[in-house]
């Protein structure tokens, strides 16, 4: 399925709405109502993807990337290829570092086996996505944990998917990362952030605080496909929010 469009929804937005595969039939369908034509599958139910394939198409949506398991990459990268391709999907993502390589020796570790890991991917048509969060942003040494992930693993199979929100709330800058990881980095997570009583939380794209002009120039110097709209916590109704985004987002010229 092809789709005149970059923007997309991240369905993890969605997860209290998509525990059946009706519900995430209903989920999709407003999800097309309010503009999108393509979403990053996470969070759902357990689904086959002969279903998902069925839904998708029922709908409309393309499915652009998937959050999955980096266990179920590495162990069942066959699979995983056969699924993706069915769905016509050629970005399989991790939602984050698995628990036991947080540590100093971990994230060496982990860029070294995740490059072979996305090797395999590769040698199948898809390429292997990472999803940060904030922890990553602590140092080991002089290196952050993120610096650590993309230098010691090679961009041709280790590709990022860099989440602006979480950049922030770990002391980074967004558009500096991006620049820094220029030709690599397909995906971008847009999140906003905001204050409430002194503590950040998180926004719709556009309502926050992130100086957006910036991070889009760097996304379009870079290289982005993709910007998916993610928005873990929300303080209205989700589908609301996903609206407000993808208004803002059109205002500034994204289709």
């Amino acid at each position: 399925m092809k789709v005149d469009t970059q923007i997309a929804a991240q369905m993890y937005t969605l997860r209290e709405f998509t525990k059946t595969p009706k519900d995430l039939a209903e989920a999709l369908k407003k999800v097309k109502q309010i503009g999108y034509d393509a979403v990053q599958m996470s969070g759902a139910g357990p689904i086959e993807y002969s279903e998902l394939k069925k839904i998708l198409d029922d709908t409309g949506i393309y499915c652009c990337a998937t959050h999955i398991p980096y266990e179920r990459m590495r162990d069942e990268t066959s699979k995983v290829i056969e699924e993706h391709y069915l769905i016509e999907c050629k970005y399989p993502a991790i939602g984050g570092l698995p628990g036991a390589y947080r540590n100093a020796d971990g994230f060496p570790k982990f860029a070294k086996e995740a490059t072979e890991v996305g090797k395999k991917l590769a040698d199948g048509g898809l390429h292997f996505g990472y999803h940060n969060h904030s922890f990553e942003l602590e140092k080991y040494g002089s290196r952050t944990g993120l610096a650590i992930l993309y230098e010691d693993s090679d961009p041709r199979y280790f590709k990022a998917e860099i989440d602006t929100y979480w950049i922030q709330h770990g002391g980074g800058d967004s558009a500096a990362w991006i620049e820094k990881l220029s030709g690599r980095i397909p995906l971008l997570h847009l999140k906003d952030m905001t204050v409430r009583k002194g503590n950040p939380i998180m926004a719709e794209v556009g309502e926050g605080n992130l100086n957006w002009p910036r991070i889009l120039d760097a996304c379009k110097k870079a290289g982005v496909e993709w910007y998916i709209v993610e928005q873990d916590i929300c303080e209205r109704d989700p589908f609301e929010s996903l609206a407000i985004s993808l208004k803002n987002m059109k205002a500034w010229g994204l289709k």
